[in-house]
């Protein structure tokens, strides 16, 4: 049954109530997770020179967002908890935008990389088709899009008070391709484990240009 416009309210709202309430803890449990790999596979495949405009979709606390600009690149942060808003600005220096993940209201054509992180999967799937075409739109041409997941067999349901989607590399792949993304490279974290060990599922897109399209 598709999902009506009361269903998306409360996943969004109960969801962000979920993160305002443990604000704390999450900064301090994720503080010192290393997605130092996730960082550099969005960096190396972004052309052109640095620094880089990011938009660290669902920047959380801020954590990747000082990251980033420590490494001389222009970082936006956007969230839709307003704890993780006021964080990310006090520990980052950077902007943060407050807004709900789908009720977006992004610039087009602003950035040279997306960087989303542990986010999309929070997103309905009859939700995600329309998401991605905005994150697609708001890259430059040629702009570049890191995804983080949770990987699954294409589920979704509450986990606890957390909404939560999980898909397999396939479906995966056909969502971000629908939505004009061309794939750079895939792999599972965290690295160097068996397979059943890595949770996650990373790739790496770059919008087409408009003569691709």
């Amino acid at each position: 049954m598709p999902l009506t416009s009361d269903d998306l309210a409360q996943i969004s709202a109960l969801t962000l109530q979920h993160y305002v309430q443990c604000a704390e803890e999450f900064r301090e449990g994720t503080r010192e997770h290393d997605v130092s790999q996730n960082i550099a596979a969005l960096l190396r495949h972004i052309q052109g020179p640095a620094p880089y405009q990011i938009l660290d979709f669902g920047c959380g606390p801020g954590r990747d967002l000082r990251t980033f600009r420590a490494l001389g690149h222009q970082a936006i942060g956007l969230d839709g908890c307003p704890r993780f808003v006021e964080m990310a600005r006090e520990d980052s220096g950077c902007e943060v935008w407050r807004q709900d993940f789908l009720a977006l209201d992004l610039p087009p054509a602003r950035f040279d990389g997306i960087f989303a992180n542990a986010v999309l999967f929070h997103i309905p799937r009859q939700e995600l088709p329309r998401i991605l075409r905005q994150l697609h739109a708001s890259l430059k041409p040629g702009g570049v899009l890191l995804s983080s997941n949770p990987r699954g067999d294409n589920q979704e349901s509450w986990n606890g008070e957390r909404y939560g989607a999980y898909y397999d590399l396939q479906n995966w792949q056909a969502l971000l391709g629908a939505a004009g993304f061309v794939e750079l490279e895939h792999y599972y974290r965290p690295p160097g484990l068996p397979r059943e060990e890595q949770p996650w599922l990373a790739s790496v897109w770059r919008s087409a240009n408009p003569q691709q399209a």
